[in-house]
């Protein structure tokens, strides 16, 4: 579960195939809810689709235990990008829900553009 008392992070994230997650998130999508896009961590996942971003985590050894979080994109209230440098691996999107901050963390190679573009799609409506 996402920690909302602090700060949860989403490390190395690299984006896969979307149909990696779709079996598992299947179930809670909406009539006309697609995927756009999704990325793999070491063991989470983050979706974004045309209404929410739903992370996954595995829990447990067997990794059989999943914990979801969907967050609606009306209620993100802020975000901000933080490029990869020369020497930085990561390039980090952070979204605050009331004050709260979710970081995410991608590798190098990730267009982080493009999510930011998804998520002022669908909270600037």
């Amino acid at each position: 579960m996402i920690d909302f008392s602090g700060e949860s992070i989403f490390e190395h994230l690299k984006k896969v195939d979307n149909g990696f997650f779709e079996t598992l998130i299947n179930d809670f999508l909406i009539d006309n809810e697609k995927i756009i896009e999704s990325y793999q961590g070491a063991r989470e996942g983050v979706v974004f689709t045309t209404k929410r971003i739903i992370t996954v985590n595995v829990q447990g050894i067997t990794g059989k235990k999943k914990d979801f979080t969907s967050i609606p994109y009306n209620k993100i209230t802020t975000f901000s990008l933080q490029t990869s440098g020369i020497y930085d691996v990561n390039t980090n999107l952070e979204i605050f829900i009331n004050l709260k901050k979710i970081k995410f963390e991608f590798t190098n190679s990730t267009n982080v553009e493009d999510i930011c573009k998804t998520i002022s799609t669908y909270t600037l409506k």
